[in-house]
């Protein structure tokens, strides 16, 4: 392994439904390389119970390097569980994040969150992605908390605007979230969601700024294989991004 800093950037494991085969794989490629660190940008499980957690749990804490992770729309209780999604959605997810300790603390990289996901939404389908602008705040405050780390990188589960995939995020106050994000030094944002791969520079508002999305390893494949992003640092702000597919 060369000098330079190797990230794996992972999404859509849906313990509950996972695919067995594809979680073996990547673990396998982590034990064989030992990236710096592995970003996890969301959907751990598939229905956010505490068995899915657990399971969840039990693959991510065997990992030998650190992890991060991101929430994502299935890792809230149900519909079917309605009073704990709407007084504790977040409980499972939080005890998670606090058991890996996921924060990512190397010098050439900051890794900050955005929350795309809510408990409920003014439309049908709540599983779409939405950036209040409370959540978008906080972001900014953990880029600027970073503003002389070479490259800043925001993860976050929903693309923030679409990317040409079969599946879409629609996700309300992403557009103007994006522009934020890439005024505030942002290098790119990492997402997952879609269960597809995407590597895309995109202009927003006058703004540019990379977008890019992992695929999935559970066996709720789309139009491409079980796969993760390899992402290597240049150590001077910019990276580039291998899919690697099982």
């Amino acid at each position: 392994m060369s000098g330079k800093t190797v990230l794996y950037h992972v999404s859509d494991l849906h313990f509950g439904y996972e695919d067995r085969q594809a979680l073996d794989w990547f673990a396998a490629e982590v034990e064989r390389e030992r990236p710096a660190a592995v970003i996890c940008t969301g959907d751990l499980t598939m229905r956010g119970t505490a068995k899915e957690f657990a399971l969840a749990a039990e693959w991510l804490m065997h990992l030998p390097v650190p992890v991060s992770i991101e929430p994502g729309n299935h890792d809230v209780p149900y519909y079917h569980m309605m009073l704990r999604r709407l007084a504790r959605p977040y409980a499972h997810f939080h005890a998670l994040k606090h058991r890996l300790g996921s924060e990512i603390a190397l010098p050439e990289v900051a890794v900050v969150s955005l929350k795309t996901i809510a408990r409920a939404q003014l439309r049908l389908n709540w599983s779409k992605g939405r950036v209040s602008q409370g959540d978008l705040d906080a972001t900014l405050h953990g880029l600027a908390h970073h503003r002389d780390v070479p490259l800043k990188l925001v993860a976050c589960h929903h693309p923030l605007v679409e990317a040409n995939t079969h599946a879409t995020a629609s996700t309300r106050g992403g557009k103007r979230a994006l522009a934020a994000l890439a005024r505030a030094g942002a290098g790119a944002v990492l997402s997952g969601h879609v269960h597809d791969p995407f590597d895309k520079v995109v202009e927003v508002d006058g703004q540019t700024i990379r977008i890019v999305g992992a695929g999935t390893l559970s066996q709720r494949l789309r139009s491409s294989r079980p796969s993760f992003n390899r992402l290597v640092l240049d150590g001077a702000g910019d990276f580039s991004v291998e899919v690697k597919t099982l």
